[in-house]
Order: C-alpha cells, then structure tokens, then sequence
C-alpha cells in the first residue's frame, strides 16, 4: 500500500499482488478495473484516473501541488529563500508535468470548441490571464498548438474512425456544402463536410464527421465526387456506402424569413415591400449554407450517384413550412410586430422577469435561435404571456391588437405538429428515417381536419408545400421499408398493406445475402450439454431449418407492434429474422435530420462572418474537423 507519509497515486489503488520483478496489479477503488504496471513506473494508473475518473485526478494533481508547496515553504531551495505564489522567480512547470499538459490540452480543447484562431495563445491579454491563474504554467507558442496538438488530434480521430467502420457491414453518408459570399469574389473559401453514419456490432448508431475539405471552386462537381471517392477510399468504405443524403436543389434558408438573428420573430425588418422574401434563395444575404451545386451540378451529381442519393427529410420539411408560412403576407405584420417586442423586451427588461416567460435560457441567446422549430417555441411563450409582456413594456406601439394575437395563435396551433415531427427527428443517436413516412401521414391528417379563421391561406400552402415536396415519401421503398421495419409502426400506417408488402419484399431481395452452409451450421450447433453422452436419453429437438424472406417478414409482421427501440429490437431478432435483420441494419444508417457539420457551418456564418473579416483562420476545415467530432476526442 502507499505510504501515507506522501501523496501517491496508488492512494487510489487496491494492491492485490506484487512481483518478484516489481510489477504490481491492482484495482481502481473506484471502477474495480485491474491495471498492472511496476511500481516505479505510474503512467498506467495515472491515465486511467484521468480518463475515467477526471474528479480523482484533479484531486490527485491538487494534493502533490499542496504537497510540493508545503515542502517548498518548510526547506525551502538551496539557497535557503523561500519561493513564495507571487514570486517572480517560481519554479515553472516541467514540459513533462501532467498540469502542464493538462492546461495545453484544456486551452486546445478552447480552441476547438470555439473555433477560436491557434494565435490567441500568443494575445497579451490571453497570457497575463493564464498567468493570474496558474503562474507555474509555461504558454505555449501558436505553432505547437498548430503543427502539433491539431494534428495529433486529427489523427486520433481519423484512426478511432477507420477502426469503427472497419466492422461496419455498411454505412450512409452526408454531403454538406457550406461557402460565403466572399467566395464569388475569391476572398473566402468553401468547405465539403463529408459524415458517415454506421451500425455497430452492438447495434448502436453512431455518426463521424470523415473530412471537412476546402473546396477551390464549390461548384466543381468532379471535384466534390472525386474527394467523395478519396475519402471512402482512405476510410474502407468503398462498395458499404448504402445512401447519400445530398440536397442539390435547395439553398436551405433555416429560418422562416430573411431576419439577421432570430428571423422568425427577429429585428423586424422587413423589404422595401414591407413583404418577406420568400424565395429559394436569399438575394443580399451576407453568406449562404448551400445545397451542392446549381441546377447543371444538381443533374451531374444526380447522374454520378444514382438512385443511393436522397435529400434529408429535415431540410424538406423547414422548406414547407418556410413556403406555407410565405403563402399568406397577412401574417408578415403580426411577426415584424413580435419581433419588435420580443428585442425590446429582452434588452430592455429585467432577466428575472423574463425567466417566467423564457424560461432560464432562451431569452439570453437570441441569436443562437436559428432553426424555424426554435423561433416557433418562442413565439408560442410569448402568446402565451402576451398580457404579462405588455404589462411590463412602456411603449404602446409594440403592442399588439386583438387580430394580430388571433393570428399568431392560430400560427403557432397550425405549425405544432410540425414542429414535433422536427423534433422527433433530430439526433443522431437514435433511428431517424423510419419516422419520416409516419410524419407525413400525420401532417397530411392534421392539415385536413385542422380548422383556422385567419390562417386559411397558411394552411393552404403548407398543403401544397407537403405534396410537393413530401408525397413521393409515401411510395418510396427506402422509406416503406425503413418504416415497416420499426417495431411501432409495422404495416399499421399502411392502406394497401399487400401492395406495400410486395414493396418490401422487393427491396429485401436487394440488399440481402443468403446465409451460408457455414453460418447456418454453426448457428445451428447444439449447446456442449446437447452433445454429452450423458443426456443421449433425451430427446433432441429437430434441426430449425432456414426460413425465406416471406417467411420472416410473414412471422414478423404477425407479432404485435412494440414501442421497443428499434435497434435493440432487432439485435435482440437478429437470429430470429436473420434476413431481415440484415436490412434494418443498412436501412436505419440513413439520417432523417441535418448532421454536426452542418450546424458548425451555420454557427461559422453567423459568428465568423467571413465577408467582414479580413480572413478565415487558416486552420478552421481542422477546427471545424475537430469540433464535429469532440465526442471522440472527449466524452
């Protein structure tokens, strides 16, 4: 046992045996993990304390500086002065110091998450505060955090990437383009996010940004295909990728309208025309979240890949209600009316008054509310306290008159159910793609029965928008299968059930392999107590033989619908429906919502904005990398 006359990091330990040669093993006292290494020789525990148990190592690392502190002021150096805190000449840390790393990578991890530039390290404001905080710590130059730190990070993502896939039967992935407005004029620079989302064997989804790569010239399709293709290439994905998902023919506007900030109920700004603008594109706007490419690249893309290209649900449907919402310019006044409000009231009023209409958060980062879904959540609790609103603002013009609330309550009840169909798919830790037929049918219904006195046109448009946009959903085998294949939902959503099982089973053909001889033996071996002599009295139970498709999907429609995650569903039918299982675990990669990157991209637009800065950090594709995938680095 560690000696209690100093701090040792085997205080953290149980010793259970010690060699002749001075290797002991001994169990974390928090996890009961075994970790052997030689008692001279401490890494060992001392990364694991760190990984596991970050609240042990900090107070591990707090009692050796108490510790060395306390020596210091007792025996002080040789030259018998005492080094006291605010000693210039302090003994700095040594490079090696685990404190010394530990406040590196903290300020990498800064960086990272930020999206600061590497050169902050060097600001005189930035080192006189690492110095009033730990005067000990040596600052460390651009170029190391740069050149050395970035990388190593990089490539430990990229190696615990490649070894995740390297199990993965198959896999889809996402294209995301993002480039501002200072492109066109050869003053910015574009980015291709390339994500990945796979299966594991445990059957847990998973999803890993592979690449985020300048692009020259954003409207190069040979050059984006030919990055695709390097990229699944390096990454051992080639001939697994089941679906991309690349919207080509929208320029994704989150937001309902053309507000800087928090568009839906923003600054209130409105054109020349007193109207939004509603159109695809946003003429004027300081930088755009692209979809690939115009029309010319939109039809070589959809050559090059083929029917495995798909557009992301999520995008879809901000665009039908972006397009329903714009169908009525009524609405355009009540909104511009509560975007005056809503920015006075927050500049203007005490934050404990608005924690009781806000909630603790929302009210202090507008501009964080890009997503239409979040505009439409605010809007709702500022309906809801509409009279507490007006109560404690002084100006009678922000005030709003009896029609324009009946309008945004009737705003707010008819995009309810299509906010919770953004909601339920965003994620990406859970299956996405099944809930995207069922969402449709549910907005379909909603829209059909929902009854509005002001908001006719509304939902007029949105009918419109949804049959537009939406309706090949409904015949599309991707999404019958995905759907089919989720234990809630089955074929109970289904009118046509024998045309839609026909469906199926067409697309089950596709993508399965039978099993062979081999697999079907050794799923069928018997337990070792079955091949005893000893119970050769009993009798053995017939060999199961194979069942086709039809027979799978026969027995596994017949059992009743569960609200079971569908992924443990099928790890647990695996062996059951082996055929099927195949299916479900190419079908559930495919993501019905917007990945990391692309958030990174739009949070990149707002803060950065790159058309008023004199450059981009030359490093932000490897922040952006980084950043994305800040789960694998740190959990």
């Amino acid at each position: 046992m560690a000696s209690k006359s100093r701090v040792s990091i085997l205080d953290y330990f149980n010793i259970v045996c010690e060699g002749e040669n001075g290797k002991i093993e001994s169990n974390c006292k928090a996890c009961g993990t075994r970790i052997q290494a030689k008692r001279t020789v401490t890494s060992n525990f001392v990364t694991h304390l760190k990984r596991k148990h970050q609240a042990m190592y900090d107070e591990f690392v707090r009692k050796k500086d108490v510790k060395r502190e306390a020596m210091q002021n007792c025996t002080g150096p040789p030259s018998g002065r005492v080094i006291s805190q605010s000693s210039p000449g302090m003994n700095k840390f040594d490079y090696s110091d685990p404190r010394q790393s530990l406040i590196s990578e903290a300020i990498a991890k800064m960086i990272i998450r930020d999206l600061q530039p590497t050169q902050i390290v060097e600001y005189e404001g930035f080192r006189e505060l690492l110095q009033l905080l730990e005067p000990r710590y040596i600052p460390v130059p651009c170029h190391y955090i740069q050149q050395q730190l970035l990388p190593a990070y990089v490539s430990q993502v990229q190696l615990a990437a490649k070894q995740a896939l390297k199990g993965a039967e198959s896999c889809s992935v996402t294209l995301d383009l993002w480039r501002s407005s200072s492109v066109a004029n050869n003053c910015g620079a574009g980015y291709l996010g390339v994500t990945c989302h796979f299966i594991n064997a445990d059957w847990h989804i998973r999803s890993a940004l592979l690449a985020c790569l300048p692009l020259t010239d954003h409207s190069n399709t040979q050059q984006i295909l030919s990055e695709f293709d390097e990229i699944s290439e390096s990454y051992g994905m080639s001939g697994k990728v089941f679906r991309v998902v690349a919207d080509l023919s929208l320029c994704e506007n989150r937001s309902l309208f053309r507000f800087p900030g928090f568009n839906l109920i923003g600054n209130g700004e409105e054109d020349e025309e007193g109207e939004e603008d509603c159109s695809d594109e946003e003429p004027g706007a300081g930088e755009a979240k692209e979809a690939i490419g115009s029309n010319e690249n939109h039809k070589s893309l959809e050559q090059c890949l083929g029917r495995s290209r798909i557009d992301c649900f999520a995008r879809l449907l901000a665009q039908c209600v972006k397009e329903g919402v714009c169908a009525s310019p009524q609405i355009s006044l009540p909104l511009n009316k509560a975007a005056h409000l809503y920015n006075y009231v927050v500049a203007t009023v005490a934050p404990e008054k608005l924690v009781q209409v806000f909630g603790s958060t929302n009210w202090q980062r507008p501009s964080s509310m890009d997503k239409w879904n979040t505009q439409l959540k605010v809007l709702r609790q500022m309906v809801e306290s509409m009279d507490f609103l007006e109560d404690i603002v002084d100006r009678n013009d922000l005030v709003l008159g009896n029609l324009e609330k009946a309008l945004l309550r009737e705003l707010v009840e008819v995009l309810e159910p299509f906010e919770e169909a953004s909601d339920m798919v965003q994620g990406d830790k859970h299956v996405s793609i099944s809930l995207a037929l069922p969402c449709v049918l549910g907005l379909r219904k909603h829209l059909a029965e929902v009854v509005t006195h002001q908001c006719s046109g509304i939902v007029m448009g949105l009918s419109q928008a949804l049959d537009r946009r939406l309706a090949g959903i409904l015949e599309d085998p991707l999404y019958v299968t995905a759907t089919t294949l989720d234990p809630q939902f089955k074929l109970s959503w289904s009118s046509d059930s024998d045309w839609h099982k026909q469906v199926l089973l067409e697309e089950v053909g596709k993508h399965t392999r039978p099993l062979s001889p081999l697999e079907h033996h050794s799923e069928a071996q018997p337990s070792p107590s079955k091949r005893c002599k000893l119970f050769s009295f009993i009798k053995q139970r017939p060999t199961a033989q194979a069942k086709t498709v039809e027979q799978e999907l026969s027995t596994y429609l017949h059992e009743e619908p569960t609200d079971e995650d569908p992924l443990q569903y099928w790890k647990r039918k695996s062996i059951d429906f082996p055929l099927l299982s195949q299916v479900a675990k190419k079908v559930f990669t495919v993501p019905a919502t917007t990945t990391s990157v692309d958030q990174i991209f739009n949070l990149v637009s707002k803060t950065l904005r790159p058309e008023q800065c004199r450059f981009l950090p030359k490093n932000l594709d490897t922040l952006i990398y980084l950043k994305a995938n800040y789960r694998i680095l740190w959990s």
